[in-house]
């Protein structure tokens, strides 16, 4: 399993898992953060499926082209958007995890010493894995009863980072957390400087559980 205090700073691949129904800025927004930070590094970012699909329908109707499946992959970060949950839509989070595809394929991720990350209710299919409870986790602000109940220690921050699981808070906040990946796998000077490009302004709300 890999460690709190080095597991970052080594990952190399990374793989935004699409599902029909997530959100779009769920994925798209930590992507376009993450490929920034790419350039003139060997840090891979991909859009993967679990099943081969030729396009992606996202929940506001976007079509995207994954770059494949993850199974031709073996990336060492998960990323999983969310998408649908309040609104009880049929395609999205809720409907990954009653299908429990996804979140069987996170847990063997998880179990065989890969990293995971959310966003927004991408964290209740964490949760659903069981890999959430009793740590400390947040999720988008609809979703927190759900999230608790579901027996993650609900923290009241932007990102959590629990070492080798990590969340962030509803929609935007995905970008906060592709940052502070950023930071943790390239450096402060290439997240800052990822930010400035984008000009965005970075969120300081973090929750580190390894410094509490």
């Amino acid at each position: 399993m890999p460690t709190e205090s080095t597991a970052l700073e080594h990952v190399e691949s990374v793989a935004i898992v699409l599902y029909d129904g997530f959100d779009e800025l769920d994925a798209i927004g930590p992507y376009e953060v993450l490929e920034n930070a790419a350039h003139d590094s060997d840090l891979s970012v991909r859009l993967r499926t679990l099943d081969s699909a030729s396009e992606v329908r996202a929940s506001h109707g976007l079509c995207v082209v994954p770059d494949g499946t993850l199974d031709e992959s073996d990336p060492a970060l998960l990323v999983i958007p969310g998408g649908g949950w309040n609104d009880r839509s049929e395609a999205g989070a809720r409907a990954e995890v009653e299908d429990d595809a996804l979140p069987d394929t996170i847990s063997a991720h998880y179990d065989s010493g890969g990293l995971l990350a959310s966003v927004c209710t991408g964290g209740m299919i964490l949760a659903a894995t069981g890999v959430l409870d009793g740590r400390p986790a947040i999720t988008h602000g609809g979703a927190i009863e759900d999230l608790r109940e579901r027996g993650a220690d609900v923290i009241d921050a932007r990102v959590v980072d629990d070492g080798n699981v990590l969340t962030a808070g509803g929609v935007t906040a995905g970008i906060d957390l592709a940052l502070y990946l950023v930071e943790r796998i390239r450096g402060v000077e290439i997240a800052e400087q990822v930010a400035r490009e984008m000009e965005y302004e970075r969120s300081a709300d973090v929750y580190r559980a390894d410094r509490e």
